[in-house]
């Protein structure tokens, strides 16, 4: 928060105090609001939009950016029905927020800096992301996603629903979510015949996708934010998140492994379609791309620089490369680098920009921080307020939720690493699993399989809704016994990832 904001109107931050538990531990956090507990603005969230002693410009601009984002975000929330596209939606809201932000800012001076200040931490995601996207399409170009598929032979029901969840977990936390998706479901598409079997398999990839994003930096998109911000550390969220993530998709798989629809005779032969030649030089392409991907937190723990130049830096060598392999073969274009731009989801990558914009605009306006306090006053344990993200980010995309959390708190709530922080890393990213709208992956499979949201309420919810009670609960007995607690030899690598 910048310094003209002062502490008139946040005299205390509510803080993280480690306290004895008998279910949470020695190590459990309890959110303590201090001096806010005897404020009345921390009775009510919105009271700052109505307070009489408030100055008028306070009042209005509060009230003005609140209804705003709503209506934006609820336009956004119905864009299947109303037939308008989110991207566009999230770049006029981050407008006209911040528009309202310089009309009501103590001068236009301060608003511009507020606003390079956000522009600034908002483009390293993003470029993170642009990055991410193309290095994941010149591997798709070059089918290099086939050297993972055509290991699958396998023609049992059962254990082909283990196979497919376990690589899309795995994959995901390489790729982001929405990319291991589209991947996974193109493939069921092709080893599967269409069949209520698919759309079974369509949900565990759903479930596994969201699962194994949430414990590396470079997969959640809402992981990758925190990580990117300083909430999380690469090595400290890997071990941390590592284990409650495969338990979340393992209890899904070994529910869904009894139900009819996986074991019925019907289902108990396969047709697996053969699959397309991989591209030339494709394994080559998949290898070296994936050495970029894994090396950029290895680059930021060594350099200390942002993650996004580490992600520029493996983009730069691979387009050199692939420049190099393909030099002279004009009939190829398709698999070079310029093609690959042309076919990013850059509409996804507007609309984060869009999103993060405008909760920025409303931290700055210091709403997020009313809605903090309030927090801080009325739940009493962070782990039930992790909790209740994950659970809302299956209604509403966990990007903004987890963007307006890092507006909500900071490192000086919760330090980085802090039980908190890991919980939400956790929470957002399974929790988007519970509904079909929860979750970019979630949408993918919606457009893809054509499945409606309550064949997979019907089908899916029960399961992930499960795995996610049994992440949270691997992820609690873990903390409490301080088994992945950073030691004094992490310290000085941990700084710098």
């Amino acid at each position: 928060m910048f310094q003209h904001l002062g502490n008139s109107r946040f005299p205390l931050d509510g803080v993280c105090t480690v306290e004895t538990s008998p279910f949470f531990g020695s190590s459990s956090c309890r959110t303590t609001p201090t001096l806010l507990r005897h404020n009345d603005k921390a009775r009510d969230p919105t009271s700052f939009l109505f307070q009489p002693q408030q100055s008028s410009p306070q009042h209005f601009q509060g009230l003005a950016m609140a209804l705003l984002f709503l209506i934006g975000y609820a336009v956004i929330i119905f864009e299947e029905y109303l037939g308008i596209n989110k991207s566009g939606v999230g770049l006029l809201m981050a407008v006209g927020l911040w528009v309202i932000r310089s009309i009501w800012a103590p001068s236009t001076d301060i608003a511009v800096s507020e606003l390079t200040h956000a522009s600034a931490e908002v483009s390293e995601i993003v470029f993170f992301l642009l990055g991410a996207m193309t290095i994941v399409e010149i591997v798709d170009t070059h089918g290099g996603f086939k050297l993972v598929t055509d290991n699958i032979t396998t023609q049992n029901p059962r254990l082909l629903l283990w196979v497919i969840g376990f690589i899309t977990f795995f994959l995901s936390s390489v790729l982001d979510s929405l990319a291991s998706t589209i991947v996974m479901i193109s493939l069921l598409q092709k080893l599967v015949p269409l069949s209520e079997y698919q759309k079974i398999l369509g949900g565990v990839v759903v479930i596994a996708a969201n699962a194994g994003g949430a414990w590396s930096p470079i997969g959640a998109v809402t992981t990758t934010m925190l990580w990117i911000n300083g909430q999380v550390s690469a090595v400290q969220t890997m071990k941390g998140l590592f284990l409650p993530s495969v338990i979340s998709l393992v209890v899904p798989l070994v529910l869904m492994s009894l139900t009819s629809g996986v074991n019925g005779k019907e289902q108990r032969s396969l047709d697996v379609f053969a699959s397309e030649p991989i591209a030339p030089r494709g394994q080559l392409v998949f290898s070296v791309s994936l050495g970029a991907l894994i090396f950029v937190p290895v680059f930021r723990s060594l350099t200390g620089l942002p993650p996004y130049i580490g992600m520029l830096l493996g983009l730069g060598m691979l387009w050199i490369f692939v420049d190099a392999i393909h030099y002279g073969e004009s009939e190829r274009q398709k698999l070079k680098v310029p093609h690959a731009l042309s076919r990013i989801d850059t509409q996804g990558a507007l609309f984060f920009l869009g999103i993060l914009l405008s909760v920025s605009s409303l931290e700055v306006a210091g709403i997020l921080r009313e809605i903090a306090n309030y927090f801080d006053a009325h739940v009493p344990r962070c782990e039930l307020i992790a909790s209740a993200i994950g659970l809302i980010s299956a209604v509403i995309d966990n990007v903004p939720l987890v963007a307006a959390t890092m507006g909500m708190y900071d490192v000086s709530s919760f330090p980085q690493d802090s039980e908190f922080w890991q919980m939400i890393a956790l929470c957002a990213s399974t929790g988007g699993s519970i509904l079909i709208i929860g979750s970019a992956a979630g949408v993918a499979f919606m457009g893809m399989e054509k499945v409606d949201f309550f064949w997979y309420l019907r089908k899916v919810s029960g399961f992930a809704l499960a795995g996610y009670a049994a992440g949270i609960a691997a992820y609690l007995a873990l903390h409490n016994l301080n088994i992945f607690q950073p030691t004094l030899a992490e310290v000085h690598f941990l700084s710098g990832s």
